[in-house]
């Protein structure tokens, strides 16, 4: 049974509209036909947790950053504007220097009180990320919700929404670093970001090369199917830990070499689909989220510094019959072959296809999503505190779909280097998820260890 969650109590400042520190261009931005697409179009929540540190005795955590995002907005000017749509639905920033919305706070907790709950799902997030702009709303609203909370020990955590029409998981880790830098005493970061949005723009004429089954427009049946109908569900948020015998476990029922992603995006799409009981004969897909930028044949030098979309998200489809009748190995390869189809021509198709298709979203029914954010490295994001203690997503989930999930690096209890898998199901489901993955590493003395945290479908 799980343990009750803590309970603190969080003072907040006012909320204040932070500005550039000195003038900045007031102009429209377009952005790229990769970043403005349907699937895109919410904020995600991460979290940034430091301990205390003495050498920073004198200094408040809250003024520091508020002082030092102003100084990085004056590069990173386009934060500070707003969201515009225009015709065909086409998103712009208008750079009008309004300011990024922040809060200051304290709590009366440390972190040894709030143990071993430091990684997704962080069931006290309302209280870390005061929803003051309204998260599920993207136009003409403050782009960026910070808010930095001291606490009792001395230590602070940042939560921040990432508005994703703005940035992937790369581009939030590179404006993380250059406002760490600022913070340390440095006049202006050590990558320049970069627009350049018209390298991932349509051509003209469009021209769709894939077939992108990512974004095929499935009906759901009269009688919703259970995944979907979420309304009056309570839905589950919990975690997994991979330790690195797990991951060594899992890796024997595979008989072929593949990386440590592949294993648990597809022990990922296996568990779920059995956990929610999918008719033999149904479709299934998982969607893996590839950072393109290396893909790119003659361009490298112009991702440098760049901090918007570079992303794809290519499925892998079968039945849920074949998917479960199979080892796991079966999904494996397909997750494989998925990753392999990105290349610069693919971008490319995707872009024209948000045009041609007016900026359809992703395939929801009877489909997950995954994500590997253990390269951005969100921990080594330094203020003058030291690396963090946590740094990533708040919880599983994308904006209103929760068959979303990220792959995550954190310590365990013990100091394992481990991997979080955030998952969300309703609770039955949750059970039959949790029990399928034991399974997979029967082998081992202990089940995959998970900390759960129950929140309504809403949250």
């Amino acid at each position: 049974m799980a343990s009750s969650p803590l309970i603190f109590t969080v003072r907040r400042f006012q909320p204040e509209l932070v500005l550039p520190a000195s003038s900045t261009p007031r102009e429209v931005k377009l952005l790229s036909d990769i970043d403005d697409q349907q699937g895109l179009r919410f904020n995600i929540p991460f979290i940034f947790i430091y301990r205390h540190e003495p050498s920073m005795e004198e200094k408040d955590p809250v003024k520091v950053l508020r002082n030092a995002l102003s100084q990085t907005l004056v590069h990173y000017y386009p934060f500070a504007g707003r969201i515009k749509e225009g015709v065909g639905r086409k998103l712009m920033v208008d750079c009008t220097g309004e300011g990024v919305m922040f809060i200051g706070a304290e709590a009366d907790v440390t972190l040894d009180q709030l143990g071993d709950s430091l990684h997704p799902p962080f069931s006290y997030l309302q209280e870390l990320l005061y929803d003051v702009t309204g998260s599920e709303l993207i136009i003409d609203r403050p782009i960026r919700l910070i808010q930095v909370t001291r606490l009792k020990c001395g230590g602070f955590i940042i939560a921040i929404n990432w508005n994703h029409i703005m940035g992937d998981a790369t581009g939030l880790k590179q404006f993380m670093n250059a406002w760490a830098e600022i913070a340390r005493g440095v006049h202006q970061p050590s990558i320049q970001p970069v627009w350049h949005r018209e390298i991932l723009m349509a051509r003209d004429p469009p021209c769709i090369t894939y077939d992108h089954r990512e974004y095929e427009q499935i009906l759901p049946p009269n009688n919703t199917i259970k995944e979907e109908d979420t309304t009056t569900t309570t839905i589950v948020h919990q975690s997994f830990y991979f330790r690195p015998s797990d991951i060594a476990a899992i890796r024997l029922l595979v008989p072929f070499q593949c990386t440590t992603f592949d294993l648990i995006a597809a022990c990922f799409w296996y568990c779920r689909t059995k956990a929610l009981q999918l008719e033999p004969e149904k479709d299934v897909r998982i969607m893996c989220l590839i950072n393109a930028r290396s893909r790119f044949n003659n361009n490298h030098s112009s991702f440098v510094g760049y901090y918007g979309n570079c992303v794809a998200y290519p499925a892998a489809v079968t039945t849920a019959g074949k998917l479960c009748g199979n080892s796991l190995g079966y999904a494996v390869e397909l997750i494989r072959k998925l990753k392999a189809q990105v290349t610069e021509e693919y971008m490319k198709s995707v872009a024209d296809f948000m045009v041609i298709k007016e900026r359809c979203s992703y395939t929801t029914v009877r489909s997950c999503v995954i994500s590997d954010l253990t390269h951005a490295k969100f921990k080594q994001v330094n203020f003058g505190w030291g690396e963090g203690v946590y740094g990533g997503i708040a919880k599983g989930g994308a904006g209103s779909f929760h068959g979303a999930s990220y792959i995550v690096a954190h310590n365990n209890a013990k100091g394992e280097e481990c991997l979080i898998l955030p998952v969300c199901l309703p609770s039955e489901d949750m059970r039959r998820f949790e029990k399928e993955l034991d399974e997979i590493i029967a082998n081992q003395n202990q089940p995959i260890t998970s900390v759960p945290s129950f929140v309504k479908s809403t949250l």
